[in-house]
């Protein structure tokens, strides 16, 4: 609804009371010639109605066309109950619950979310969300230095099949701080961690695994973890939490189970909204909690012995204390984590279960279908998730762009990562039989219809 907060009588009240005749005489302090008498290329202001009938006709452009990317976002259902419940006005409005007494019902549905990821995760302790899945790998890199004090290299390990871009964003905030990322040598057969081949008296402080991969393979977590361990390196692990409801969950990796486990929560309830917004999930072991950043709500009782939230562990200054604080991330992702935490309880683990299956189930056909198609294989070897990599022997662009003509989204072009022209497909369990046949009868079409490469 439209909220006005002045009419023009308060507004000249209150300019008489501070003894200035207009709102311009408040910024005097503005050099001229920074001021602009008008905005260009900015249109005219537009009535509610008008703005209204605006959005509706650029929300049409984008249609809804038959998505098959996936790359770290990914199309599920969500029960309308989800949104339906966060967008109440208790959830939707509620300001960052500093006062426990003013707040219980927040407090408490972030309670009931650390439960779930912790879980899932099979780690001990969560925090209550950060900004997303990338800054999160930032935020585990500086916590594992703090942890891993006595490790002055400041090297972060990654994975061959670490998101890029999670790569690109950790370096962006944690690169001015001392830390680098180096990769671990590549498997070409898997796409994964060429064991043979990994550093000696490389003296990292953290060694990073996501699984299933940005190229959709499964590693051997249980290896790379003992792996870091003997290295006296902490293990970070980037999962999707669909993905947990079917594979090992990070807690129980190896011999002492990951250290901390981050990820991307948008799977969790949250559509996909051209970019956002989205929320990264971050657990660790219990004696890891003090150097965890972000907000946790513990669960205590009052003196007449009734159950009660607060947040715990860091006072509200922890936050603000700059080069002492934990982190300067302050702020959870409130309403993300609330649709995350009523989608997972309405599911429940029987719920999630069946649908990570279906989505498993939906990307065999749909890889095996591709497969089969002439100049299409896959890329590599090995068990996958709901994501493959295909290798083609004609340019993706292409492809993809006829693809799209046809009111599809084919996948995401993963060349430039793997070094050769490659395809990232996923299908979810929105997709049906009808819809993985129409795709991969339209792909051949495609494939047809471009000439190979010539080199």
């Amino acid at each position: 609804m439209p909220f006005i907060p002045h009419t023009e009588k308060d507004t000249r009240e209150m300019l008489q009371t501070i003894g200035v005749n207009s709102i311009d005489d408040l910024f005097d302090e503005i050099p001229t010639e920074l001021k602009i008498d008008q905005l260009e290329h900015v249109p005219g202001a537009l009535s509610e109605m008008e703005v209204s009938r605006f959005m509706k006709q650029r929300a049409k452009i984008d249609g809804s066309p038959m998505c098959f990317i996936g790359a770290g976002a990914y199309e599920h259902h969500i029960p309308t109950a989800v949104w339906d419940i966060a967008t109440r006005g208790e959830f939707y409005s509620a300001y960052t619950p500093y006062q426990a007494e003013a707040s219980q019902g927040t407090l408490q549905v972030i309670y009931e979310y650390q439960t779930m990821i912790t879980q899932l995760t099979g780690l001990d302790i969560s925090n209550a969300s950060l900004y997303d899945g990338a800054s999160a790998l930032a935020e585990a890199s500086l916590m594992a230095v703090r942890i891993n004090r006595h490790v002055k290299s400041g090297r972060v390990l990654l994975a061959p099949g670490v998101n890029p871009i999670y790569e690109q964003v950790a370096s962006a905030i944690a690169g001015a701080q001392g830390l680098t990322f180096e990769r671990l040598p590549t498997d070409i057969t898997t796409g994964n961690v060429d064991f043979d081949l990994l550093p000696k008296d490389s003296d990292p402080v953290a060694v990073v695994l996501q699984q299933p991969s940005y190229i959709g393979t499964l590693d051997d977590v249980n290896r790379l973890t003992d792996w870091a361990h003997a290295n006296g390196a902490l293990m970070i692990s980037v999962v999707n939490p669909i993905s947990l409801a079917l594979l090992k969950a990070p807690g129980h990796w190896g011999s002492e189970g990951a250290d901390v486990a981050i990820g991307e929560g948008q799977p969790l309830g949250i559509p996909m909204s051209s970019g956002g917004p989205y929320f990264g999930f971050m657990t660790c072991k219990k004696k890891y909690a003090r150097q965890m950043p972000g907000r946790i709500v513990g669960r205590t009782t009052d003196l007449d012995g009734n159950l009660g939230y607060a947040l715990t562990l860091q006072a509200r200054e922890q936050h603000i204390r700059r080069s002492k604080a934990t982190s300067n991330i302050c702020t959870n992702q409130g309403l993300m984590v609330t649709a995350a935490t009523i989608y997972m309880s309405l599911l429940g683990y029987e719920g999630l279960v069946n649908v990570a299956k279906t989505c498993h189930h939906n990307t065999a056909l749909l890889a095996d279908g591709l497969s089969a198609i002439d100049g299409v294989e896959r890329l590599f070897e090995g068990p996958f998730f709901h994501e493959v990599a295909l290798k083609l022997d004609r340019p993706i662009s292409s492809l993809l762009e006829i693809l799209a003509n046809r009111n599809i989204l084919a996948g995401l072009d993963i060349t430039s990562f793997v070094g050769s022209d490659a395809l990232l497909i996923c299908a979810t369990e929105t997709k049906t039989q009808e819809d993985i046949e129409v795709f991969i009868t339209a792909f051949s079409e495609a494939m047809a219809s471009v000439n190979t490469n010539s080199a």
